[in-house]
């Protein structure tokens, strides 16, 4: 097949989307396909998207080429109007399919999805649809506490609103803050007093206009695909020190991650019960990751978030559920692929 693996972006998780990306590209090459990565807001100059897939192609090379405008990102934000890079859109109609390896926002919130589909560009991945309501956390909570899935109480603050007090929100100390459409936990802060709470919202506004202040809850962390309706192994989380932020997710070693997750076989089934149902409950087609807490000493379960386009690098969940079931990184992939074109059978 024909297919470009996008990545990089715009997002603050534009690095681990480069992993991501090059990661998959290899994989998807080393089974024959004809993939090529490329950054969706800087493009590939120069090429003539008709010939690119004949080409040879240098993912290492690429990854270079995606760095180097590392510096320039912000200037060019502020700077174009249109996001799609050079070719970017001529690349992804020559395609027989664009492999979505975009985290974070203009990637994983639809509006891509969105644009690809008046086009009629094929992708992995769910709809745009599913893909907004998950990325908004407020949202995706709002849905699954309709449909019976245990989520932790909060509220949404915007930016523009006055903020209130905990007590008047109905919440006391401790309380986690974070962005309501980051991910990576990017912006996240644990808070234990009101000074650390002013501070954790005025860092989720500096990164996005609405952040969720949620009720923190001690106990472990796990996480579980659903690929195509069907849940995967579960994963326990267990960072070596602090909680799962970005540095922990994405330095190797840092955390210990247990797959399958050494617990009952009633927690696991339950677990997966519920990834199933949120999955379903959010419309998500083809795949994606669910994270849950288990609270200490009475072992309740809550769902965090959906992730519609999960990582695949090297330290990535998704990739670790698969290979408890026998399939590797390559033919990962290909299932991701294969589960995605699904959405486009009549």
């Amino acid at each position: 097949m024909k297919i470009v693996v996008l990545a990089a972006g715009t997002s603050t998780e534009r690095q681990v989307s480069i992993v991501s990306g090059s990661g998959i590209c290899k994989a998807l090459r080393s089974r024959g396909h004809q993939a090529v990565l490329v950054d969706i807001f800087f493009g590939w100059e120069g090429i003539n998207p008709a010939e690119a897939f004949e080409k040879d192609f240098d993912v290492d090379e690429m990854v270079c080429y995606m760095h180097s405008f590392d510096g320039r990102l912000e200037d060019e934000k502020k700077r174009r109007k249109e996001f799609f890079g050079p070719n970017v859109l001529e690349l992804c109609k020559e395609a027989d399919v664009v492999f979505m390896a975009l985290h974070g926002s203009n990637g994983e919130d639809g509006r891509v999805q969105a644009c690809f589909d008046l086009m009629g560009i094929r992708y992995t991945g769910t709809d745009y649809v599913s893909s907004a309501i998950a990325m908004d956390k407020s949202r995706a909570k709002q849905v699954l506490r309709a449909e019976g899935v245990s989520v932790p109480a909060g509220v949404m603050l915007r930016r523009n609103e006055p903020v209130k007090s905990l007590e008047e929100y109905g919440m006391e100390l401790p309380v986690i803050i974070k962005p309501c459409c980051g991910g990576s936990s990017v912006g996240v802060t644990i808070c234990y007093s009101e000074e650390e709470v002013k501070k954790g919202i005025e860092l989720s506004f500096s990164l996005e206009e609405t952040a969720l202040m949620e009720e923190f809850i001690v106990g472990r962390e796990f996480t579980c695909a659903v690929i195509d309706h069907k849940a995967y192994p579960v994963v326990e989380i267990a960072p070596k020190d602090g909680y799962y932020d970005f540095k922990n997710k994405y330095t190797a070693g840092a955390t210990v991650e247990t797959c399958p997750a050494q617990i009952s076989e009633e927690k696991t089934a339950e677990m997966q019960e519920m990834a199933v149902r949120a999955y379903e409950a959010l419309g998500i087609l083809g795949y994606s990751r669910l994270d849950f807490l288990m609270r200490n000493g009475d072992e309740k379960l809550y769902c965090l978030e959906c992730n519609t386009l999960p990582g695949m690098t090297p330290t990535s969940l998704v990739p670790q559920e698969a290979m408890a079931v026998g399939i590797d990184y390559a033919h990962l992939c290909e299932l991701l692929i294969e589960v995605s074109l699904k959405k486009y059978e009549a």
